[in-house]
Protein backbone atom coordinates (compact mmCIF):
# COMPACT_ATOMS: atom_id res chain seq x y z
CA UNK A 1 0.00 0.00 0.00
CA UNK A 2 0.91 3.63 -0.13
CA UNK A 3 3.18 4.95 2.69
CA UNK A 4 1.59 7.60 4.20
CA UNK A 5 -2.22 6.96 3.96
CA UNK A 6 -4.77 7.38 6.47
CA UNK A 7 -6.32 3.90 7.74
CA UNK A 8 -9.38 5.06 6.36
CA UNK A 9 -8.45 5.52 3.10
CA UNK A 10 -5.95 2.49 3.04
CA UNK A 11 -9.27 0.75 3.46
CA UNK A 12 -10.97 2.40 1.29
CA UNK A 13 -9.11 1.50 -1.68
CA UNK A 14 -8.51 -2.15 -0.11
CA UNK A 15 -13.01 -2.55 -0.74
CA UNK A 16 -12.85 -0.46 -4.15
CA UNK A 17 -9.96 -2.92 -5.70
CA UNK A 18 -11.85 -5.99 -4.34
CA UNK A 19 -15.21 -4.40 -6.10
CA UNK A 20 -13.07 -4.01 -8.92
CA UNK A 21 -11.54 -8.05 -9.19
CA UNK A 22 -15.09 -8.93 -9.17
CA UNK A 23 -15.92 -7.47 -12.33
CA UNK A 24 -17.92 -4.46 -13.63
CA UNK A 25 -21.00 -6.47 -14.18
CA UNK A 26 -23.82 -4.72 -11.41
CA UNK A 27 -23.99 -1.32 -10.42
CA UNK A 28 -22.39 0.17 -7.48
CA UNK A 29 -24.61 1.57 -4.23
CA UNK A 30 -21.82 3.66 -3.03
CA UNK A 31 -22.22 5.77 0.30
CA UNK A 32 -20.57 8.54 2.21
CA UNK A 33 -21.06 9.10 5.95
CA UNK A 34 -20.13 12.46 7.09
CA UNK A 35 -21.09 13.74 11.08
CA UNK A 36 -24.45 15.37 9.87
CA UNK A 37 -25.51 13.29 6.94
CA UNK A 38 -25.19 10.02 5.09
CA UNK A 39 -25.42 9.63 1.27
CA UNK A 40 -26.06 6.58 -0.73
CA UNK A 41 -25.90 6.51 -5.01
CA UNK A 42 -26.38 3.82 -7.43
CA UNK A 43 -23.41 4.38 -9.74
CA UNK A 44 -22.89 2.33 -13.34
CA UNK A 45 -19.74 2.23 -13.46
CA UNK A 46 -19.82 1.15 -17.37
CA UNK A 47 -21.16 4.42 -18.34
CA UNK A 48 -20.25 6.30 -15.51
CA UNK A 49 -23.27 7.71 -14.95
CA UNK A 50 -25.20 7.86 -11.55
CA UNK A 51 -28.77 5.92 -11.63
CA UNK A 52 -30.48 6.83 -8.30
CA UNK A 53 -29.15 8.68 -5.28
CA UNK A 54 -30.85 9.54 -1.61
CA UNK A 55 -29.56 11.45 1.05
CA UNK A 56 -30.65 13.19 4.49
CA UNK A 57 -30.18 16.51 2.96
CA UNK A 58 -33.62 15.78 0.46
CA UNK A 59 -36.32 18.30 1.35
CA UNK A 60 -38.48 15.29 2.54
CA UNK A 61 -35.88 14.11 5.01
CA UNK A 62 -34.60 17.53 6.79
CA UNK A 63 -36.90 17.53 9.41
CA UNK A 64 -35.26 14.50 11.37
CA UNK A 65 -31.85 14.42 12.27
CA UNK A 66 -29.32 12.77 9.33
CA UNK A 67 -26.98 11.51 11.88
CA UNK A 68 -28.97 8.36 13.43
CA UNK A 69 -29.81 4.52 12.57
CA UNK A 70 -33.33 6.30 11.58
CA UNK A 71 -32.12 8.56 8.63
CA UNK A 72 -30.35 5.81 7.47
CA UNK A 73 -32.50 3.42 7.15
CA UNK A 74 -34.79 6.00 5.42
CA UNK A 75 -31.95 7.01 2.96
CA UNK A 76 -31.94 3.01 2.25
CA UNK A 77 -35.49 2.96 2.06
CA UNK A 78 -35.45 5.60 -0.42
CA UNK A 79 -31.96 4.66 -2.67
CA UNK A 80 -33.75 0.68 -2.92
CA UNK A 81 -37.08 2.33 -3.94
CA UNK A 82 -35.38 4.60 -6.88
CA UNK A 83 -32.88 2.04 -7.82
CA UNK A 84 -35.69 -0.35 -8.54
CA UNK A 85 -37.81 2.47 -10.86
CA UNK A 86 -35.19 2.84 -12.82
CA UNK A 87 -34.57 -1.22 -13.60
CA UNK A 88 -31.80 -1.85 -11.32
CA UNK A 89 -32.36 -4.81 -9.12
CA UNK A 90 -28.99 -6.07 -8.29
CA UNK A 91 -26.07 -4.20 -7.28
CA UNK A 92 -22.29 -4.39 -5.15
CA UNK A 93 -22.19 -2.76 -1.70
CA UNK A 94 -19.31 0.07 -1.93
CA UNK A 95 -18.59 1.02 2.01
CA UNK A 96 -15.61 3.10 0.95
CA UNK A 97 -13.31 3.62 4.31
CA UNK A 98 -16.47 2.89 6.20
CA UNK A 99 -16.84 0.11 9.11
CA UNK A 100 -19.94 -2.25 8.39
CA UNK A 101 -21.72 -1.07 11.62
CA UNK A 102 -24.31 1.39 12.72
CA UNK A 103 -25.49 3.79 10.13
CA UNK A 104 -23.63 2.25 7.43
CA UNK A 105 -25.09 -1.49 8.08
CA UNK A 106 -28.79 0.25 8.91
CA UNK A 107 -29.04 1.51 5.21
CA UNK A 108 -27.65 -1.48 3.33
CA UNK A 109 -30.10 -3.78 5.49
CA UNK A 110 -32.58 -1.03 4.46
CA UNK A 111 -31.93 -0.61 0.74
CA UNK A 112 -32.04 -5.12 0.88
CA UNK A 113 -35.56 -4.94 2.15
CA UNK A 114 -36.21 -2.10 -0.69
CA UNK A 115 -35.75 -4.93 -2.64
CA UNK A 116 -31.88 -4.69 -3.94
CA UNK A 117 -29.76 -8.11 -4.07
CA UNK A 118 -26.05 -7.62 -2.86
Amino acid sequence: MAKGLSLFERRRRRVRTALRARGGLRPRLSIHRSGKHIYAQVIDDTVGATVAAASTLEKDARSASGANIDAAVSVGKRVAERAMAAGVTSVVFDRGGFLFHGRVKALADAAREGGLEF
